[in-house]
């Protein structure tokens, strides 16, 4: 039989190289292509107690470089000792680990559920869509083709699709947005906690410095007026099996299975403002025409 082995395989490299370590043990295996031996046969033909032979079998066993089977003996049975592997091929190098990265892009105006309130209000390419600071306004179904919302206090909801986690488990997931505080036209002094859920979970929280202006945003259309919120910051909250990050910073102890995010019909995601936040400041979220980014809400699923 023969074994192939990389780099990648730790345990196996380490395991085989305490085995092949000890001149004894070498001796062993040398014996053992001839012909299969108890531990007792092993300790006289090598003049060492039969305590020290069994230990020896014990570490080339862990080396999976023999196996052994009790066979009945005169006091009793006896552990027989076979050769497993007759040749070893170690590559220096790792593997390719094939990884697979699904990406969702999903429109700052598809959300499915809501409760908001002024000042509130949303705009696609071309125009404001119905009226502003009426938060009936946003079951409009042109809510779809919007580009930029916003809204002082609550919540939007999304719902991403979770098909593929059905076939395959994720390692990794990141959500990203750019966001910043919702005011009047705009406020460089206006700090707000911007907290993301994920189904149903609180994933962290940003304070928001700002709901920034001053500058026209870089994608915003001509229309737009510089009176108006221009731009945000791009944040992305990331999930994996080592815990919640913030911008590559660690927020949260919680492990992607604690999400649960192949249970269910959907992934759903909240952005808002508690109603205990220390900076009620609202949110302006933007789609890939408004602000400096050109995307709307992203979510990666690395598997």
């Amino acid at each position: 039989m023969s074994r192939r082995l990389n780099l990648e395989d730790e345990k196996e490299l380490m395991a085989l190289g305490k085995a092949l370590s000890s001149e004894i043990r070498i001796r062993i295996l040398e014996l053992l292509q001839k012909e299969p031996l108890c531990v007792n046969e092993i300790a006289e033909i090598l003049e060492i107690p039969p305590s020290s032979a069994a230990l020896h079998v014990r570490v080339l066993q862990e080396a999976n470089l023999i196996r052994t089977e009790l066979k009945p003996g005169i006091r009793g049975s006896m552990k027989l000792c076979i050769l497993q592997e007759t040749s070893i091929l170690l590559h220096l190098e790792k593997r390719e680990t094939k990884k697979r990265e699904e990406i969702i892009s999903m429109p700052v105006g598809n959300y499915v559920d809501y409760k908001i309130t002024p000042t509130c209000g949303m705009v696609n390419e071309e125009e404001y869509i119905d009226g502003e600071d009426e938060p009936r306004c946003f079951y409009d179904p042109r809510r779809t083709t919007a580009k930029l919302v916003w809204f002082s206090s609550g919540y939007l909801e999304y719902r991403f699709p979770n098909a593929g986690l059905q076939r395959e488990d994720a390692k990794g997931m990141e959500f990203s947005a750019e966001l910043c505080s919702e005011t009047a036209d705009y406020n460089l002094d206006c700090p707000s906690d911007i907290t993301l859920w994920i189904n149903g979970i609180e994933a962290g929280t940003w304070t928001c410095p700002s709901d920034f202006g001053g500058r026209r945003g870089k994608l915003n259309p001509d229309w737009w007026e510089d009176k108006n919120t221009q731009y945000g910051n791009l944040k992305t909250w990331r999930i994996d099996e080592t815990g919640t990050y913030l911008d590559e910073e660690l927020i949260s102890n919680k492990r992607i299975k604690e999400y649960s995010l192949a249970e269910g019909d959907y992934i759903s995601v909240r952005i808002g403002i508690k109603e205990d936040a220390s900076h009620v400041g609202g949110v302006n979220i933007f789609g890939s025409c408004f602000g400096d980014y050109p995307q709307d809400l992203v979510m990666k699923l690395k598997y």
